[in-house]
């Protein structure tokens, strides 16, 4: 029958493993052969000493698991150092030169480990509490001293332990990473994360450490940052690059959340990060290309890497995207080619010829989320400074109604972007028309002094569509665009500057209509004109006339007897 040989317990094993030492560090000085190695070794045994009697001083020591492991496998290896010094002593040694220095070396490297994980679970502090409150994790919202204690913890065991103790400390540091969002900083700070990021190379841990340094990146400024300065991104590249479909989704979205930082971006292009990342948009999984392209968007700020995309071909990718990917991808899509868009008039043609105003216009018509009508906004902003743009635009009334509708129904953002785009448009009189359902909102926006330069589009673009007949009519039959030109009319607001008003005024006056004369005769607009026209404000002597006809004598020696 075989007999199985029971491990010592810590006890009994740090008892046998001070028993060997004691012996070895005398016997180790009176070796001749291999003085070099054996003094190497005898300062690595001189370390173990310290290191053990500092264990032994450790209240909880005798508890702490990975010493389960950790004494008997140091116990191991003193017992074959032992062996070599007495192979070393013997007068007449029988053992090949090369081979005693190869065991030496071995011998060496092992005892070096065994040293680190000994001086690593000391440092740590793990061994002066007892295993009990070591193991609990600690609720959300615990005090920093607890937390530290506890991640410290973790990270012992997942460089000393084996595969089992490694799995459990990651499962755990997930668990409290997802449980407490504040715990980020805290792990970032005390845990060791270039191990962690190590671990993207061992099998058996590479998703359970992806995920980890995942939600690293993504939890805040400062977790983000130090798994940037351990070295992070480019294995994390490497993962989006060879990764399963899982692992690349988790990497992916933390090289987005790396990226965030623009102090980062430099980083992608020195990993080789842009075909990778294009790669992921053109076939990746939905999450995987939002992520991706979400990266591509936060760094294509920077001019080598614009360079890259085009060198890369990913201007069709990107575009290809505007149509092809999920709601959120299609938003950063639209973000990445406004960007694109707006930094050179070579980006701009690769766009134009890859059809992406065709893309942005449909996602103009289907998208509901804010954010992405703006970004789409400001795209075909930048894209109509080409003349080819201006005229698929300016023949499109279902892309000029769908504009005008966010001039009338948007956020500040979007209207303001749409007054600039359809301000430099040329409308005929059917796009006129279509627009006119935006003057209201128009006259508002005059009176806006911020940004700057928006005051100008709104007048010129509703100036423009008050050259229509019909839109002159609607504008007069709105009481509130009536008392809102006479209010800025009024010498007393200084809001705005005169000749807003009284330009209107005579584009509504075009033509004689009087329709038009009569409504603002009717509001009081003559008196506000005369009193400008008194005050010389320029613009004002010339409205006055084209409203008052051939009774302006009159009214000046009526206002003369007055």
């Amino acid at each position: 029958m075989q007999s199985t040989v029971q491990e010592p317990s810590p006890t009994e094993a740090l008892a046998q493993t001070t028993a060997i030492l004691s012996h070895l560090l005398p016997a180790s000085l009176s070796i001749q052969s291999f003085t070099a190695r054996w003094q190497s070794l005898r300062s690595k045994l001189v370390t173990l000493k310290s290191l053990l009697s500092e264990l032994t001083h450790s209240t909880h020591w005798s508890e702490n698991h990975l010493l389960q492991t950790l004494l008997p496998n140091l116990l191991s290896t003193l017992r074959r150092i032992q062996t070599l010094c007495d192979q070393c002593t013997k007068p007449n040694q029988s053992t090949g030169k090369l081979l005693m220095q190869s065991d030496l070396d071995m011998a060496t490297n092992w005892l070096s480990k065994q040293l680190h994980d000994f001086d690593l679970l000391l440092r740590s502090g793990v061994l002066r509490l007892s295993n009990a409150i070591v193991l609990s994790q600690p609720a959300p919202g615990s005090d920093k001293e607890e937390l530290s204690f506890f991640i410290r913890d973790l990270f012992t065991r997942l460089q000393i332990g084996g595969v089992e103790f490694k799995r459990k400390a990651l499962e755990s540091l997930i668990q409290l990473l997802v449980d407490d969002e504040k715990a980020a900083t805290v792990v970032a700070k005390e845990g060791n994360i270039s191990y962690l990021i190590n671990l993207f190379d061992v099998n058996t841990h590479r998703e359970q450490s992806v995920s980890a340094i995942s939600i690293l990146a993504c939890a805040s400024d400062q977790s983000r940052k130090i798994v940037f300065e351990e070295g992070g991104l480019g294995p994390l590249l490497r993962i989006v690059e060879s990764g399963s479909v899982q692992l690349k989704e988790k990497a992916c979205m933390a090289v987005e959340a790396i990226t965030s930082d623009f102090d980062h971006t430099w980083a992608v292009s020195a990993y080789g990060g842009v075909p990778i990342l294009l790669d992921v948009c053109k076939s990746g999984s939905l999450i995987a290309q939002s992520h991706a392209i979400g990266a591509i968007r936060n760094v294509a700020f920077v001019e080598d890497i614009r360079i890259s995309i085009m060198e890369e071909s990913g201007v069709p990718v990107i575009v290809n995207l505007l149509t092809s990917g999920s709601s959120v991808g299609k938003e950063k899509a639209a973000n990445c080619v406004a960007i694109l868009a707006s930094s050179s008039e070579n980006l701009r043609s690769m766009i134009i010829q890859e059809r992406g105003l065709h893309g942005l216009s449909q996602l103009l018509h289907q998208a509901s989320n804010p954010n992405t009508l703006e970004h789409v906004l400001r795209a075909i902003h930048s894209l109509s400074s080409s003349d080819s743009v201006c005229r698929l635009l300016s023949s499109s009334n279902t892309c000029i109604s769908h504009i005008a509708g966010l001039i009338k129904q948007g956020n500040f953002t979007q209207q303001q972007i749409s007054v600039s785009i359809l301000a430099n448009l040329s409308l005929n009189d059917g796009n006129k028309r279509v627009a006119a359902v935006c003057m209201g909102s128009l006259m508002k926006l005059i009176e806006f002094t911020k940004p700057v330069g928006l005051q100008e589009s709104a007048l010129n673009l509703l100036v423009n569509l008050l050259c229509l007949k019909a839109n002159r009519k609607d504008f007069v039959k709105d009481e509130k665009n009536i008392m809102r030109l006479i209010q800025m009319l009024d010498p007393v607001n200084e809001s705005v500057p005169k000749k807003y008003p009284l330009a209107i005024v005579y584009a509504l006056l075009h033509g004689g209509s009087n329709d038009c004369r009569k409504r603002l005769l009717d509001a009081g607009a003559q008196g506000y004109l005369q009193r400008l026209n008194e005050m010389e404000v320029a613009g004002a002597k010339k409205a006055l006339k084209r409203l008052s006809g051939n009774r302006l004598k009159n009214i000046f020696i009526r206002t003369w007897r007055e």
